[in-house]
């Protein structure tokens, strides 16, 4: 594993530990194997950070319970369990806490009709391994209600606790206590000495008198007597059917019940099931004197059909997102297979449907895991051959073991040289705590920027409360990561601008990082080195110049066009509160992991298969590329003309209608025919000079209205 995935892994985890739940986290990658091994380190993170704060908060004045069990703990919560209740405080909060992690993986429930169904068999089995049957069946028993679902919450004045049940202004446990020592009393006296007897002295006869009296008094011991033990054995009996009756037997009933399934509906069964579990672990939390925090991990979701796809997802909505339940959720899947396969499952009928509008609903924390360096890809790559299974002789394994051996020692080389630009996690603790407390401060600051009254970011806030939890989560994890990285850490509000500009325009961001690259790449592959103009480019300059471009393809990446917010936003943005810089991405690059990698691959394609219509053309009229029509002026347009038709007056007409790049690229093809009385011949050459390839020929159709809503007209030639 790399460092800097051990760092994203860092970062993910300082994350989950400061954000309230419920959460659901959004961890994409391609690759299978990376996603694991972030979701180990995750999990290795999140423990260690709880012990942290355990040894931190050890000597403070509450302290909590061992997690360990034992006898004397298990007698306890049992006695809790029985005689207590909890009571909720206004600010209810635990500094001390830890985690309860639970593995999914959807491609074992595959076969299965109803996929989310098993979600919630796993994590009610889970939580009967970890907590115990015994536990969770007297919790059933004695505490739950479902009454209490449509109640409040009993609400106190200071700290929550656990409050003992009353009963006649008495603690119940104490009127149980008493009634049990009475009726051992009494039964130890009716044991020893029988019912008096009271009869006639001389004769020693029990009368008729005597006799009634002694049924009577019978009678009322026997009375006091069976109360108390046919509550006992109605709580045995409701005990004993609980504990052989566990939530997963009782779902798979419920499963196979038809008439429930069509009458109330299971997915209602099953959120009672559901919110069973929260309440007990809620409970559980008073008990210990910690937080604790339930961490999902679903995997394996992009391998199962659309519609067990989408059904999962609805039950992550709806099952695992009530208001207070202590659980996060990490979907790790590959974006790209997730997107596809929901919009083409059955019921995507509007905009809300859709793959990334759905995934917006549900996920408040999106983590792209970036793309590996170049350093990285050659350390996997050695790693993959010297654990290669192939089976050589002779020469080839000699020649094998060198290059494994040099390749480990090249590998060691760059662990070491990593290391010493970036030492993690294994620092000091007093080194740990200054940078978690520069951390903090840096992320204070860049909230101020949206809560100050001279705060530029507080306009460009939208008015949900899942876009602002997405903001406020994404913000403090690329602080996290661009501190670790010992990168020179731009200013708050900028880091701040920065994740809001992904957040909100994922679709144009994408096509500005992509543009840039390709720059890049032509500068390489032309030998010219980038000049310090360049770099200074800032980010709307680079929009300006590629806009058009991308109205040329806007019927092709409407999907990715539908998540941005308004385009006059973007602009005020980039063009006049925060003018990014093409070199400031480089500061930037290593962190932006709210950013969807596959929107940049997707837009990437198109380019590319738009250049390469425009590319490799052998014949005598090669097609010019777009972006060069674009910028053309009269003036060009009529060289091009007198190049390819010099004894022709087609200058001349350009001329007088003011011919430009945009005209020829967004002119109607039947005036331009009109305007140059060409031959066909000469016509064929000109739209294939022009307009390159019949298919890439752009006409204007009517727009969707959330099209419209992006591009009104064809903008402006840049400046």
């Amino acid at each position: 594993m790399s460092v800097k995935d051990d760092l994203y892994a860092y970062a993910l985890s300082k994350t989950l530990t400061t954000v309230s739940s419920p959460t659901t986290v959004g961890l994409y990658s391609s690759c299978p194997d990376r996603i694991d091994l972030i979701l180990q380190r995750t999990q290795v993170h999140m423990d260690r950070e709880a012990q942290r704060r355990e040894q931190r908060l050890a000597y403070g004045s509450s302290r909590p319970r061992s997690v360990k069990p034992s006898l004397s703990s298990l007698l306890s919560l049992l006695f809790k369990l029985l005689f207590y209740r909890p009571a909720w405080a206004k600010d209810h909060h635990q500094e001390h806490m830890r985690f309860v992690h639970v593995h999914f993986s959807a491609w074992h429930f595959a076969g299965s009709d109803l996929l989310w169904a098993g979600l919630v068999l796993r994590l009610c089995h889970a939580m009967q391994v970890h907590f115990g049957r015994l536990p969770l069946s007297l919790y059933r028993t004695v505490q739950h209600y479902e009454e209490d679902e449509i109640r409040h919450k009993l609400v106190k004045e200071g700290p929550s606790c656990l409050k003992p049940k009353m009963l006649c202004c008495c603690p119940l446990w104490h009127l149980i206590l008493s009634v049990l020592i009475t009726m051992v009393i009494i039964c130890v006296a009716l044991g020893l000495f029988g019912f008096p007897e009271v009869g006639d002295e001389g004769t020693g006869q029990v009368n008729g008198t005597t006799t009634k009296q002694m049924g009577v008094g019978e009678g009322v011991a026997l009375a006091a007597l069976g109360v108390p033990a046919a509550s006992a054995g109605k709580f045995m009996v409701d005990l004993a059917k609980n504990l052989l009756h566990s939530q997963k037997s009782r779902l798979n009933s419920i499963m196979d019940n038809v008439q429930v399934s069509r009458q109330l509906g299971f997915m209602h069964e099953v959120r009672k099931e559901i919110w069973l579990l929260s309440n007990f672990i809620h409970f559980m939390e008073l008990f210990e004197g910690r937080r604790i925090r339930v961490v999902m991990r679903i995997t394996n979701l992009d391998r199962c059909s659309p519609t067990k796809i989408v059904s999962v997802l609805e039950a992550i909505n709806i099952l695992l997102s009530d208001q207070g339940s202590p659980f996060f959720l990490i979907l790790a899947v590959n974006p790209e297979v997730i997107v596809q396969k929901v919009n083409f499952a059955d019921g995507c009928l509007c905009r809300e449907d859709r793959a990334y509008a759905f995934l917006n609903r549900i996920v408040t924390l999106s983590f792209t895991i970036p793309p590996l360096t170049e350093d990285s890809k050659r350390k996997v790559f050695f790693g993959l051959t010297c654990k290669s299974d192939v089976i050589l002789t002779g020469t080839h394994r000699r020649k094998h073991s060198l290059c494994c051996s040099k390749s480990t020692q090249d590998q060691s080389s760059l662990e070491r040289a990593e290391d010493m630009h970036m030492p993690l996690m294994d620092t000091t603790r007093a080194s740990t705590e200054l940078v978690e407390e520069e951390i903090e401060n840096l992320v204070t600051s860049a909230f101020e920027s949206f809560m100050s009254d001279g705060g530029r970011l507080k306009k460009y806030i939208l008015d949900d409360s899942m876009s602002m939890r997405r903001v406020i989560n994404s913000i403090r994890m690329t602080v996290t990561i661009m501190k670790y990285l010992k990168t020179e850490v731009p200013p708050p509000e900028n880091i701040a601008a920065w994740v809001v500009l992904a957040n909100y325009w994922p679709c144009r961001l994408s096509w500005l990082l992509n543009c840039m690259e390709d720059d890049q790449q032509r500068l390489e592959i032309d030998g010219g080195n980038v000049s310090h103009s360049e770099d200074s480019k800032t980010l709307w300059q680079v929009f300006k110049e590629s806009r058009v471009e991308l109205y040329m393809i806007r019927e092709q990446i409407e999907d990715l066009l539908e998540q941005d917010s308004d385009p006059e936003t973007f602009e005020m943005l980039l063009k006049i509160d925060f003018r990014f810089t093409i070199k400031d991405i480089e500061a930037f690059a290593a962190a932006t992991v709210n950013l969807d990698l596959t929107i940049r691959k997707e837009l990437g394609q198109i380019r590319g298969v738009s250049k390469l219509k425009e590319s490799g053309w052998t014949g005598t009229v090669v097609p010019l590329p777009i972006k060069t029509i674009i910028k053309m002026s009269v003036e060009e347009v009529c060289s091009e003309l007198e190049r390819m038709h010099p004894n022709s007056n087609y200058a001349k007409v350009v001329r007088e209608n003011d011919l430009n790049g945009l005209a020829l690229v967004f002119g109607d093809v039947d005036q331009l025919k009109l305007l140059f009385p060409m031959t066909l011949g000469q016509w064929t050459a000109f739209r294939l000079r022009f307009w390159g390839f019949p298919s890439v020929r752009r006409h204007t159709p009517s727009q969707s209205p959330c099209l419209r809503q992006h591009h009104q007209e064809p903008p402006t030639q840049p400046s």
